[in-house]
Order: structure tokens, then sequence, then C-alpha cells
């Protein structure tokens, strides 16, 4: 088992940033021949997902999608004012668990891993966890 962690600075209000490479990073530079990677942040306005990352214009569709069913400002109560980067963090979610075999990560051929931010611009952290076995 091992943990690591990384900065990631968003430089807009709502962004999606491929994190992928150093994910994978991790994973080759450790022990883990098989097993599990937890990829979370510990965020309440920024969330983690698993999704295509051939085509750009997938990530800005979600954006587009996720602001016409959250919109910035309603009639929330929360006083901060970001009760919209709440919301979405909660139905996106703050963490994945992909598997690792071989000293990779198991993910498809469009897939890749990005974080979420909704309340940005901002420096974040993102934790890994791997799990698995160096045999």
């Amino acid at each position: 088992m091992s943990f690591s962690q990384f900065e990631v600075n968003s430089q807009r209000a709502a962004q999606f940033i491929n994190i992928t490479s150093s994910v994978k990073r991790i994973v080759t530079q450790s022990d883990n021949r098989a097993g599990i990677c937890m990829v979370y942040v510990p965020h309440t306005t920024a969330g983690i997902t698993i999704n295509e990352a051939a085509d750009p214009s997938v990530v800005h569709d979600i954006l587009t999608t996720l602001n016409k069913l959250i919109p910035l400002r309603d009639n929330y109560t929360h006083v901060e004012g970001n009760s919209a980067a709440h919301i979405k963090t909660s139905l996106i979610g703050t963490s994945i668990q992909i598997p690792i075999v071989k000293h990779s990560l198991v993910l498809g051929t469009w897939q890749g891993i990005f974080f979420c931010e909704f309340d940005g611009p901002r420096r974040r952290q993102v934790y890994v966890q791997l799990i698995g076995t160096s045999k």
C-alpha cells in the first residue's frame, strides 16, 4: 500500500483538468503490480471523474450542461455564495477507483482522469492511494 499527493492549480471558476499523466506516473513508479488505485480530492467544491480525454468538446459539454442544471445564482441560502459548486461536487463525487494490472492503470482507450474545479481558481490537493501487491 502506498500514498501520494500532488497539487492542481485551476485557472477558472469551473474547469476540468486532465490529471491522468500525474496518476499514471505514481502508479508506474510504485511497487504495485496489481491492485486498485483510488484517487480522492478532499474538497467540498471540487470533484474527480473519468471521462473522454480525446475530444475537449466532451468536457465543455459536461460543464455547459452542469451549469444549465445547476446555475451559479439561484435561491440558495448558503452564505458563502458557492452552493452551485457544492451541489456539482455532490453529483460528480470526490473519488474514483481504477484497477491496476502489470504496473498500469486499466483505462479505456478514450478515458482520462479529470480533476473537476467548481469554485476556482484555486490551489487544490489530489490524494492517490494504491492498494495491491508487488507480485
